[in-house]
């Protein structure tokens, strides 16, 4: 398979043998965003078609990343999905707006009236989780030969993000190093295809899964994880392969193949947003057949 320079793991299985029943009986999927649906940093015109394709099937589609809710404000004003979960778990970003061109994107003018902005924590444990997370920030660039924060620190409210492979490239052992630091001040700490997120707090993308679609639709996704699907491509997507029936990795998790516990069912032929437009295609031919 392109994308594979070795034999696929014998517990996952090409894209194409998810049967179409399966694919059939789904009222939704969450997403990764970086090199997921994105593909050098920029969504792709394919993924981005995908998207709206599946939204226009019916579908509930939301996009939950480590990425800052403020990077993902605008994408959750304009792109065709129903949420977008930030910073593993702790925030979500919600569309209410209905005024949508002929793609599905949301025309704004500019503006951002139309999102509301949901967190997991309250506003007290944000203002003291945020004041430790930076004493713990510093002391990572401090000790950790060539560790930088994030260039999208700014937007962050409640995590941290240190950047090992997308504008610094860190060797795996700085990275251990980094997570260590993590985890001994009582942090979360998981790594994504380009950055080292940690956290305080219980929540990650499984709970903020369980929690968005509890607030958006008024459900509960273990008691219908069987009709969701679940794509990714990083290690920190690893607890969302552990609990979707059905997940889907995108062909450069071939990256962190040896790092993962678990792993996802099914991976596609192509890379980042090219596979992720691929897994659209198969989910929406089943379902038309």
């Amino acid at each position: 398979m392109r994308g594979w320079p070795w034999a696929m793991p014998a517990d996952m299985a090409p894209l194409t043998d998810w049967p179409a029943t399966a694919c059939a009986g789904l009222v939704g999927l969450f997403t990764d965003i970086d090199d997921t649906l994105t593909t050098d940093g920029a969504i792709t015109p394919d993924a981005l078609d995908a998207l709206g394709a599946l939204k226009a099937a019916g579908l509930r589609v939301v996009p939950i990343t480590g990425r800052p809710v403020g990077w993902s404000a605008p994408f959750a004003a304009t792109w065709p999905v129903d949420a977008i979960v930030a910073e593993n778990g702790a925030v979500a970003l919600l569309n209410t707006a209905k005024n949508l061109d002929q793609n599905g994107l949301q025309r704004l003018s500019g503006k951002r009236e139309q999102l509301s902005k949901i967190y997991q924590q309250d506003a007290a444990a944000r203002a003291d989780n945020f004041h430790a997370m930076q004493q713990v920030l510093a002391r990572i660039e401090a000790e950790v030969p060539d560790a930088r924060r994030a260039t999208d620190s700014p937007g962050r409210e409640t995590d941290i993000a240190i950047d090992h492979s997308e504008f610094s490239h860190l060797p795996q052992e700085a990275i251990d190093h980094a997570v260590r630091i993590m985890r001994a001040a009582g942090m979360t700490a998981t790594v994504s295809s380009i950055h080292i997120n940690g956290w305080f707090g219980a929540h990650n993308k499984w709970e903020g899964a369980r929690w968005i679609v509890q607030q958006r639709f008024g459900r509960a996704l273990e008691g219908e994880i069987d009709r969701w699907v679940y794509v990714g491509d990083s290690t920190n997507d690893q607890i969302m392969f552990q609990h979707f029936t059905h997940s889907v990795g995108v062909a450069n998790i071939a990256r962190f193949v040896p790092q993962l516990a678990h792993l996802p069912r099914y991976v596609t032929p192509s890379e980042r947003g090219a596979g992720f437009a691929e897994l659209a295609r198969h989910l929406l031919a089943a379902r038309a057949g």
